[in-house]
């Protein structure tokens, strides 16, 4: 509708030769304002129909969106794993089945995990030595 109002400012009329709509003329102008009327009132009812279907499913217990595959298990296998230096974060994830982005985005401390990993093997006493 936008359009069109500009179209008309600058002196411009709109013709659809599908739907038989001329806004030159009071009776074109009239059906265009109701088709889009009409298009708004069909827009509106999708949003509320939309809302009113999230509502029902979050009123049933149930969520939108991917399931999770990060649990606790898989949270406490990556927990024992990062601290050890011979492991990179990649194959861990791997071994896990997840990205390398998820361990990072469910473990905040995982940098952490894995300093504390490399202290603890520079801080362990070289084999051999008295």
């Amino acid at each position: 509708m936008a359009l069109v109002a500009e179209l008309k400012r600058q002196g411009v009329g709109f013709t659809s030769m599908k739907e038989g709509i001329d806004t030159s003329t009071p009776g074109g102008r009239l059906v265009l304002h109701v088709f889009a009327a009409l298009a708004e009132f069909v827009r509106e009812l999708i949003v509320e129909n939309n809302r009113e279907g999230l509502d029902a499913t979050k009123a049933q217990g149930r969520t939108g969106g991917r399931p999770t595959v990060v649990d606790a298990k898989l949270l406490a296998a990556a927990r024992d794993l990062l601290p050890n230096p011979e492991r990179s974060v990649e194959s861990i994830a791997d071994l896990l089945g997840v990205s390398v982005g998820t361990l990072y985005n469910h473990i905040p401390d995982l940098k952490e995990l894995r300093a504390a990993g490399r202290q603890t093997l520079e801080a362990a006493p070289a084999e051999g030595a008295v």
